[in-house]
Order: structure tokens, then sequence, then C-alpha cells
């Protein structure tokens, strides 16, 4: 009897055990999600690729390595951590925008602790993988927390947030660059400019959605600025100059066809972008901002990575 009792108590235990181990795991599963979502991990697809271009680019195809798993946790790092900071530092602006009043954070679907700890640990890993590469990345991380910081601060004073925002998600480019060689050559500028140019165009476009609430809650940004038919000529242009600066990056590379073949099929997205947003309704615009440019990035890596590997590339075996 007293056997089959411990032989009882101790299923129960375990039982009990696994009961909380299964809580837990759905509890910190969900917290994870809501994380996940409130900083859009996804949206790693806008820098990462091009970023990766660079490091390619700059090895010639063949980077070693542990300087590819630091760059890529650098970049991922920065790009979360950026994101977590936005959504901490704006959660009383999107509290009060109708279209985003229903995002985690200002929802309270994920608590300010939990993003808070989220960002210190993406900040501390960023800083890591910066010491892992060389000094010089070490050396400007300080420059690129004041990028990330300042993003949020800057569309409470001036239009030219947009800009500001692409120079801090092109800086994963550069960045890339000086992780391999640990010095500033001209040849890393054209593909920097090019994203800091495409992304500050797209982030214009994305931000049409908020026009009239930006006015009547001074909020500053191109389109509460020049209005909805300025605000996308000033992206058509900014976006005109992604691709002029993707063509002079041909140059300074001497990639060739694949590569080339890669920034049509990027005109040709922004050339759709463009038209969804000339519509002029409000409901293309994620799909014209975010979901064609998703695709645009990969796009130019693949192409990229072509032109590098293919027989007859620059680095072709």
């Amino acid at each position: 009897m007293l056997k089959n009792r411990w032989i009882s108590d101790g299923r129960n235990w375990v039982l009990s055990k696994m009961e909380k181990l299964r809580r837990f795991i759905r509890r910190e599963t969900r917290r994870g999600q809501g994380i996940s979502r409130a900083v859009m991990l996804e949206h790693t697809l806008f820098s990462l690729p091009l970023a990766i271009c660079a490091f390619l680019l700059e090895s010639g195809g063949r980077p070693g390595f542990s300087t590819v798993l630091w760059i890529l946790l650098a970049v991922f790092a920065a790009r979360n951590g950026a994101n977590a900071l936005n959504r901490l530092i704006d959660r009383k602006i999107d509290a009060e925008n109708p279209r985003t009043a229903d995002r985690d954070l200002p929802s309270g679907r994920v608590k300010l602790r939990d993003l808070w700890i989220f960002t210190i640990v993406c900040g501390l890993l960023f800083l890591f993988s910066a010491a892992m590469l060389n000094p010089l990345c070490l050396f400007l991380v300080p420059l690129g927390a004041l990028l990330i910081g300042g993003y949020s601060f800057t569309k409470r004073f001036t239009w030219l947030c947009h800009f500001w925002l692409g120079i801090t998600c092109s800086a994963a480019v550069m960045g890339s660059f000086l992780a391999l060689s640990g010095r500033f050559e001209i040849r890393y500028f054209p593909l920097t400019i090019a994203a800091a140019l495409w992304i500050a165009g797209f982030d214009i476009i994305y931000a049409l959605q908020d026009i009239d609430h930006d006015r009547s809650h001074g909020i500053h940004s191109v389109p509460a600025r020049f209005g909805y038919p300025g605000a996308l000529y000033i992206a058509g242009m900014s976006h005109g100059g992604t691709l002029f600066f993707l063509l002079v990056n041909m140059a300074f590379f001497k990639v060739g066809l694949w590569y080339a073949a890669g920034v049509v099929i990027a005109a040709l997205i922004l050339v759709a972008e463009h038209i969804l947003a000339w519509k002029g309704d409000v409901k293309w615009i994620p799909l014209a901002s975010y979901h064609l440019n998703q695709i645009l990035s990969p796009v130019v890596l693949l192409f990229t990575v072509l032109d590098i590997y293919m027989p007859g590339g620059l680095y072709g075996l």
C-alpha cells in the first residue's frame, strides 16, 4: 500500500511539474509572439538583404563564417532593438492614432517591461557583435545608438524624419562593408545611399495613411508638410535616386548583367508601388509601402548572388 501511494504521489508530482512547464512554455511563447508582432520582426527583410549584398561584394563572394555570423547578429539586434525602442518612445502617439491604437503595446497585449528588456538585450547583443568584428565597428556603436534613438524624436520637429530613418537603416549596409575592411572607402557609399533613399521613399508613402492625424496632432512628416501629391513626388525622386545609386554601384564593384537585371526588376517593383500609391486610396498604401518593398531587397540580393557566383560572373567559379 505504501509503495503504491509513493508511486501515485510520484506520478502526480511529475504530472504537476509537466503542467507547470506546459503553462510556462505557453505563456512565454505568447510573450515572444507579442514582442515579435510589436517590433514587426519580419520587416528585418528590408535592410538585411542589402547588408548581405555589401559583404558579398566586398569579400569577393567568400566572406568568413564568423564575420558573417557577427554581421547578421548585429543587423538583427540593431534593427529589432531600434523598432522596439521606437514603439516605447512613440507609445502615446500610437495610442492616440486610430490606425495604431490596436498595436500590441498601446493595447496592453505586450507589457512595457517586456519590451524594455527586449530593447536592452538587443542593445547588448549589438554592442557585443560590433566588438567581435573590429575596432572601427565598436567605435561607431555610439553613432549607431544616436541614429536609432534620435529617429523617434525627429518626427516631433522635422519632416526630414523619413530621411533620418533611411540613413539609420542604411547603416546596416555601411556596417557590413566596414566589418570586412575596417576602414571607409568611397565604393561603399553608392549602395548605402541607395538603401537610405529607398527606405526614406517608402516610409514617405507609408505616412500617407496618417496625413490628417499628423496634421491635427503636430506630427511632422513629408505628407503632412507637402500634401498627398507633393509627398508622392518627393518619394518618387527618392526612389529615382535609389535606382541611380544602384547603377553607380555597378561601376565600383564591376558587377554585370545579372546585377543589372536585378536593378531593372527593382525598378518595376518601385513603379508598381507608385502606381498603387497614386490611386489616392489609402487602402493600397500597406501593399505599396510594405509588402512590395519586402520583395525588392531580396530580389536585388538574389541577382547580386547570381552575378557573383554564376559561371562568367565577376567571381564565378
